[in-house]
């Protein structure tokens, strides 16, 4: 279980303008504003659940995850973990936790990704068969036996990835936090990984937090979305009623015989071309079955579908709403 209540974290950060003389008169004065990351955050995670924890860039999302990490030290409010507060008992905690930065490494650059591995069950103190059982089943999990043998710096970004995704999880942690973990792979890598981090959460019930850009990664992990902006949480609920909140636009895709479709006024035109139309609704106007009747009525249809607007779009306007 994860709990935080009223986490407050700010940040004093220097200033100074351009030039020399700016330089200079900082070396005795210097100013500095404050930055209010996180501003009374609060939420639970139960044990097991797929989170997906977005929002843009300065939002509050790697101070978050710092916390519950135990790397930083909140200013105000609470953050148990499985029973521990992570900065007073971070050798404990750290003992039940994975954690994978897709713009940093874990392993060391020169070696074979093997005596990395090696050199994080002597830190984990891993007993030597776990490590063995645990890096067999990695290894055939994520398709990695022959690059193991490489150095780090050897290794495509996505062979890498998949190496430090197994370096988190040799000491079997319970929590794994992914924070862009598929940042610049290619589209066979990023299905890779997505089927891995279900696996592990479908079969030892790791409970995983997952910060990124990419909502296709998203859509294809999580069931439940946790929204920060300016440092506060400003949605927590499921994919699924984020959609049904946001979306009252469909598109209808119809095919049929003849030339243009006849439209009503409250059928937004996307692309019309003879024998094919792409329709956008907005079902608070016209419903979806009223809009099938009158196509249906108006041209032999061949083939018609009904689709949502997809999940960048609901971010978008999200982010629109809130005006972050």
């Amino acid at each position: 279980m994860i709990e935080l209540k009223n986490i407050r974290k700010t940040f004093r950060v220097a200033k100074r303008n351009a030039g020399l003389k700016a330089a200079a008169k900082a070396l005795f004065r210097k100013e500095y504003t404050e930055i209010h990351a996180l501003q009374d955050v609060s939420f639970k995670i139960n044990d097991g659940e797929m989170i997906g924890y977005i929002g843009p860039n300065g939002a509050g999302k790697s101070s978050t995850i710092k916390i519950m990490s135990g790397v930083l030290t909140p200013d105000s409010g609470e953050c148990l973990i499985n029973g521990r507060v992570p900065w007073k008992e971070r050798a404990a905690h750290v003992q039940e936790i994975g954690v994978v930065f897709g713009q940093r490494s874990q392993l060391w650059w020169d070696v074979p990704v093997i005596d990395s591995f090696e050199l994080i069950r002597d830190i984990y103190r891993v007993p030597e068969e776990k490590y063995r059982k645990n890096l067999e089943d990695l290894t055939e999990l994520l398709d990695i036996g022959e690059i193991v043998k490489t150095p780090a710096r050897q290794l495509s970004l996505g062979q890498r990835m998949r190496c430090e995704i197994a370096a988190s999880l040799l000491h079997d942690p319970r929590i794994l936090f992914l924070d862009e973990p598929t940042i610049g792979l290619d589209a066979v890598s990023k299905i890779a990984v997505r089927d891995f981090v279900k696996t592990i959460n479908r079969e030892k019930g790791t409970t995983v937090i997952l910060t990124t850009h990419d909502m296709q990664d998203i859509e294809a992990l999580t069931e439940r979305i946790l929204l920060i902006g300016k440092g506060k949480i400003l949605l927590d609920g499921s994919l699924e009623q984020l959609k049904s909140r946001k979306s009252t636009h469909r598109t209808l895709t119809v095919d049929y015989v003849g030339e243009r479709l006849p439209l009503l006024p409250e059928m937004q035109v996307k692309k019309d071309l003879d024998g094919h139309a792409e329709i956008v609704l907005d079902t608070e106007k016209l419903s979806i079955s009223d809009a099938i009747a009158h196509i249906s009525a108006a041209a032999e249809v061949k083939d018609i579908s009904v689709a949502g607007e997809n999940i960048d779009d609901l971010v978008v306007s999200l982010y629109k709403e809130f005006a972050l």
